[in-house]
């Protein structure tokens, strides 16, 4: 969608001259649904903001239900990962044989790219995030992570080419820094990483990004649900080495298990559900830098619900995040940025 409207925005400034025969040869209406095609678009570009601010809303639980799945479980973070695509994969499939057997069926010669998705996008960075988190500790991962939205910038331009204009670096320079200052770096009296945690940061980061680049590829052909199956269960064959030799988790009590199916059905099932959906109604860069909403909201999740407290520097974060995301929505009436 986001291709279409930078090729349509120079109709869109202004209207070449009629003569009085054309304007009274015209159809009743037909000027009126010329000058009404911006503002659908338009409407089609904030409903893709406001899936992705839901997707972003969905994966800020995360951090809940995985803290509150762990606690007495007898699971790494690792398995938990497995798990966690492993089950979603499983849900999607019996849904979608139940009522929609004809979602099922792909082109076979897209498959490589359900397999990327799947194996090197989302399997590869469960893995190097959890890696990175363990190795660099949370605050620094949390950082670096902020060059995903950079990367599908720069590599969107490259395959689709998406402007880089103004608004996007502008809105990518106040996410890393909110995030930063979210992220509770600027309160560390001691920070290092090494060569090894920087590498495996960075590569946490660009897989994140392959997410956003693959789902675009996707999306214009197939059902969120299908792309999301298939992608989950590349996924969970990708993570089933890491398994092998390992016990079966043993989750204690309720608790654990509702947690557990509430993190596959709202951060997984219907994060990536309304990020796939957002992703047709805007670019790949745009929808990347606007789904760091989910730092703010983690945030204020961790506050209510785990009783972490955020200091004076760490809301200001929040705010600047925010901040970048509504400098990214806003669309001036007569430019053709995108």
């Amino acid at each position: 969608m986001g291709d279409r409207v930078e090729m349509l925005s120079p109709a869109w400034q202004e209207e070449p001259e009629r003569s009085p025969e054309l304007v009274r040869a015209e159809p009743i209406g037909a000027s009126d649904r010329f000058n009404a095609w911006p503002s659908a678009v338009r409407s089609h570009r904030l409903f893709g903001f406001g899936l992705v601010i839901l997707a972003a809303l969905c994966w800020s639980t995360a951090g809940i239900f995985i803290t509150r799945a762990m606690q007495g479980g007898g699971v790494t973070p690792l398995g938990l990962a497995f798990w966690r695509v492993a089950v979603t994969f499983a849900c999607l499939f019996v849904a979608l044989l139940m009522f929609r057997r004809d979602l099922l069926r792909v082109v076979p010669r897209d498959l490589p790219w359900l397999a990327g998705m799947g194996a090197l996008a989302m399997g590869a960075f469960q893995v190097l995030w959890i890696l990175s988190v363990l190795v660099n500790g949370l605050s620094i991962a949390t950082v670096i992570q902020c060059n995903a939205p950079v990367m599908v910038t720069l590599l969107a331009w490259v395959f689709w080419r998406e402007a880089l204009t103004w608004r996007k670096w502008a809105a990518i320079a106040l996410a890393c820094v909110g995030t930063i200052l979210v992220s509770g770096l600027t309160s560390s009296s001691d920070v290092q990483i090494s060569a090894l945690g920087l590498l495996i940061a960075l590569g946490s980061a660009l897989f994140y990004a392959g997410i956003t680049l693959f789902t675009k590829k996707l999306s214009g052909h197939y059902n969120s649900w299908t792309i999301l199956m298939y992608a989950f269960g590349f996924a969970a064959l990708a993570l089933l080495p890491f398994q092998f030799g390992r016990p079966l988790p043993n989750p204690a009590g309720w608790q654990a298990y509702a947690s557990f199916a509430a993190l596959v059905l709202i951060p997984t099932i219907g994060g990536y559900t309304f990020y796939t959906l957002g992703l047709r109604h805007l670019q790949a860069s745009v929808a990347s830098i606007t789904a760091m909403a989910e730092v703010p909201f983690a945030a204020f999740n961790g506050y209510v619900f785990l009783g972490e407290r955020l200091d004076a520097l760490q809301a200001l974060g929040a705010l600047i995040v925010m901040g970048g995301v509504a400098l990214l929505s806003w669309q001036p009436k007569r430019t053709d940025e995108r």
